[in-house]
């Protein structure tokens, strides 16, 4: 199953894709999408030889109109929304119809929203009292963070004392999740068609 998986930062969710035994001989990353061109995951697809875009109207950055006919020609089945924190625009969403995912650091649909992204969410899921956090793998429309959710995985957080404890075990759980959700789309166990 060929993917596109989007990053607007140090991509370590990409860097698990690459690497999960649950990923390997079934899922290739076709390309690397970033809406900042210095964006820190663009050197890990450098490491694996993975073509880079980025988009937006800077000079040399392309547009999402742009973008559709470069991915439609790598042959992108499955979109992954990986820490990538703009909103997708309304045509590309309709050229990618139920074929564009995302992980979110949170159960939704708790803690989602305009703003809610990465410490954001931890700072928020700490400051409640929350015993549990997790992650979420949905569909992506056209808001955010409330597509139909595909997987989620809850974890205890009852012992955590701060907020980046509490990041750093939700992103251990993002990196196994991630990869075991795009197995299941690549196996025919998930049919993004039917949610």
């Amino acid at each position: 199953m060929n993917i596109a998986v989007f990053v607007s930062g140090r991509g370590s969710n990409l860097q698990a894709i690459l690497e999960s035994d649950y990923t390997k001989n079934i899922v290739t990353v076709k390309a690397v999408i970033s809406d900042k061109i210095d964006c820190a995951a663009f050197q890990i697809a450098c490491k694996f030889s993975i073509p880079t875009f980025t988009i937006g109207k800077k000079p040399g950055n392309i547009s999402y109109n742009e973008l559709i006919s470069s991915l439609k020609n790598l042959e992108i089945e499955i979109i992954v929304l990986a820490g990538f924190l703009k909103l997708i625009p309304i045509e590309f969403l309709d050229s990618f119809q139920n074929k564009i995912i995302n992980i979110h650091p949170a159960l939704l649909p708790l803690y989602g929203g305009p703003g809610m992204y990465g410490m954001n969410v931890h700072r928020a899921v700490f400051n409640s009292g929350d015993k549990y956090s997790g992650a979420t793998v949905h569909l992506v429309n056209e808001v955010y963070d409330s597509g139909q959710v595909i997987a989620q995985e809850k974890i205890d957080i009852s012992e955590l004392g701060s907020p980046d404890e509490i990041a750093e075990k939700v992103l251990n759980v993002e990196h196994k999740l991630l990869p075991t959700v795009l197995r299941k789309i690549a196996e025919g166990k998930i049919d993004l068609q039917k949610l």
